[in-house]
């Protein structure tokens, strides 16, 4: 009995192999930008969301961060998160946008409300047109000639607190709660794209494992 290998075809369909494990780790690479193009995209709606929840729980705390009287409604948001997605990583950021409401007794609205109440900055209220200043304190009805100083606009458990519930989600809420419900990290675990186009890269070799671990990391900060 007689058995013939044919080494050289071998060797080929093991170099080509090898390089698109190769290919494909580096295809992995260049399409980090992307992945993390697509987790910031889902990051935005899902801190949005959580920080709804979060103001609808106490009111409280981050009424300022809303038009008045709709705390925790997407359509009342006085602020607007961002991203800039770069190879080395994820950067987030908020910004606030001005009030256009107006709060029962006043004439026009607060504009800069979100940010001074966040950053806990004094206020000054005085009279622009009227002799007398009218405002409720704790139910009491207030009259006066002179202008009238508020240490903390908005309470005492506002400022700051848009800040610390930014930061929660990112240290706590993201790493633990997040990318596991939305399927990444699942999908970070088994690469099964990589095995089923095994055969594809036994001939492609290089190209094709480029090609297919881009796709498969820019598609992960997709998943639902």
């Amino acid at each position: 009995m007689k058995s013939v290998v044919n080494d050289t075809k071998f060797m080929r369909d093991m170099k080509n192999i090898m390089d698109y494990s190769i290919g494909f780790v580096d295809g992995v690479e260049r399409g980090k930008t992307k992945f993390l193009d697509g987790l910031g995209k889902s990051s935005i709606e899902a801190i949005k969301e959580y920080i709804d929840t979060m103001a609808r729980v106490d009111n409280q705390m981050l009424h300022h961060v809303y038009e008045w009287n709709q705390v925790g409604s997407p359509e009342a948001r006085l602020f607007d998160i961002n991203y800039v997605a770069k190879q080395n990583g994820l950067s987030m950021s908020s910004t606030f946008r001005q009030s256009t409401s107006i709060k029962n007794g006043s004439k026009v609205p607060f504009y800069d409300k979100a940010r001074i109440m966040e950053n806990g900055i004094p206020v000054t209220i005085k009279p622009v047109t009227a002799k007398v200043l009218a405002f409720d304190d704790n139910g009491e009805k207030i009259f006066t000639k002179g202008p009238v100083s508020i240490d903390k606009p908005g309470g005492p458990m506002v400022a700051g607190s848009f800040e610390k519930t930014f930061d929660y989600f990112f240290q706590t809420y993201f790493s633990q709660v997040f990318l596991y419900s939305s399927g990444i990290i699942d999908y970070l675990k088994n690469p099964v794209v990589f095995k089923s186009n095994l055969k594809a890269g036994k001939s492609g070799g290089r190209s094709t494992g480029l090609s297919t671990g881009y796709r498969w990391i820019a598609n992960a900060g997709l998943v639902n």
